[in-house]
């Protein structure tokens, strides 16, 4: 065992505090429903759907853990997959105070309005869900802020230490997500009352994770591999399509979810998102074909998730057809953003950033093109409402600067008081063995003997 440090103390120290406190916050009364507008085939539709948001982080887990290098498959895995716990319990605290409190001039809320969740299972409904309790639409919302830091994983992935990722999620959620929730999502959000609709999360997970997925790949600088040009096998392609499909499966709570009723805009919505993604699938791995490559199954996955990520922002405002013109563009410009990068110095381990961040900037700008007002509240630029896009592009502009700017700030906050980076011995080794003491290989581990890497069978 290692010696242990004060700072070993503080994360255990953090939450046995945090759940002395709950011991002493009042609870109060379910809110009765006096008035008879709950909804029961709404509660249940959202019921499911926040089940169906929260299978998306395993499926994400092993999405990112498929393609990674074998000695770095459970490191990357827990680093997603932790964020159930952790951003969990920040959530409850006052996570969703600061997105859905009171709002302080449209910029954040005010972590005491349910602070520790207090008053959230006796209030009245949110306005924009009025049919469901406010308790369920806070549990919904607490799986967008679950996966969200948990997709920049795949940008940092094979050189960061767990627990400085750990504290870059406590602090990205915080002061990344949270605000740019309340700015897109809140009736008194400065972006909302400007006029940017976002459905079900482009700005606010998929373009704010990409950033700060760049953010982190330029301040941790590059893996030796990367610098030596190893292209390195991904560990398990299966692994990769059972998250493909668990991610797609979930991904028809999150956006046809965000209709937060069991109605035909949630329909639309779950048939965009299936259509973009299956068009985004195929474009990527025929563009593959057009230039030269062989059709892979990765291609085809990284292709239908462009796809989900494109059509998030816009599901439930453009029709069925023009979703599989969104999916198919999505994925050509995502798949030259990857190659593109490949030639730079910018090691972005999984291409977070090429296929979250610029798939939600096209899924934002093109809802600003496509949005009507047959499926929904506004029309947009193809339909002769140029200004929705410009206000589209204005949102997007800002939530990029800020993520970005705060996210590098947050990295390097972090990097100033605890390494962000493993040393090259634990690089080599593997995050498995160095961070967990754990091997994917169930009878082998890696172990670093005189300069020299080594597989030995595991003892008992």
């Amino acid at each position: 065992m290692k010696k242990t440090s004060f700072q070993d103390y503080l994360p255990f120290i953090f939450l046995g505090l945090v759940a002395i406190f709950g011991l002493f916050i009042k609870n109060e009364p379910l809110f009765v429903d006096a008035e008879g507008k709950y909804n029961y085939g709404d509660i249940a539709w959202i019921l499911v759907s926040t089940c169906l948001v929260f299978f998306m982080t395993p499926g994400l887990s092993f999405f990112y853990g498929g393609m990674v290098n074998r000695k770095n498959v459970i490191s990357t895995m827990m680093q997603s997959f932790i964020a159930t716990g952790l951003i969990s319990i920040l959530w409850v605290t006052v996570g969703f105070s600061l997105s859905f409190g009171n709002s302080y001039h449209g910029i954040i809320g005010d972590p005491t309005t349910f602070l520790f969740f207090k008053g959230v299972a006796s209030s009245a409904p949110w306005s924009a869900a009025p049919t469901i309790p406010l308790l369920l639409f806070a549990l919904f919302q607490l799986k967008f802020a679950i996966i969200t830091p948990a997709l920049v994983v795949g940008a940092t992935a094979e050189r960061i230490r767990f627990t400085s990722y750990v504290l870059f999620m406590v602090l990205f959620s915080l002061l990344v997500y949270c605000p740019i929730a309340h700015w897109t999502w809140h009736p008194e959000g400065f972006l909302f009352k400007l006029g940017v609709i976002d459905f079900a999360g482009g700005t606010v997970v998929h373009i704010s994770a990409g950033c700060a997925a760049l953010a982190g790949a330029l301040v941790l600088k590059r893996r030796k591999d990367h610098i030596e040009k190893k292209e390195l096998q991904p560990a398990n392609i299966p692994f990769v399509l059972l998250g493909t499909g668990l991610l797609w499966f979930g991904w028809f709570g999150f956006n046809a979810g965000s209709a937060v009723a069991a109605n035909g805009l949630a329909a639309s919505a779950f048939a965009t998102t299936n259509t973009a993604a299956a068009a985004a699938g195929l474009s990527w791995i025929f563009f593959d074909v057009v230039r030269g490559r062989k059709a892979s199954a990765l291609g085809f996955c990284i292709g239908a998730v462009v796809g989900l990520v494109a059509i998030t922002p816009a599901a439930g405002f453009v029709g069925i057809p023009q979703s599989i013109f969104m999916g198919f563009i999505a994925a050509i410009i995502s798949n030259m953003m990857v190659h593109y990068k490949s030639k730079t110095a910018i090691d972005d381990t999984l291409d977070v950033f090429p296929c979250h961040g610029v798939g939600g900037m096209v899924g934002m700008l093109l809802t600003g093109v496509f949005a009507t007002k047959a499926v929904n509240v506004v029309d947009g630029w193809f339909y002769g409402n140029f200004d929705l896009f410009k206000t589209q592009f204005i949102g997007l502009a800002i939530v990029v600067v800020y993520s970005f700017v705060v996210s590098y700030a947050i990295f390097k906050l972090i990097d100033a008081i605890h390494p962000l980076r493993v040393s090259e011995e634990e690089e080599a080794l593997g995050l498995d063995a160095s961070q967990h003491n754990e091997s994917y290989h169930p009878h082998m581990m890696s172990v670093y003997d005189n300069g020299t890497l080594k597989e030995e069978p595991m003892i008992d």
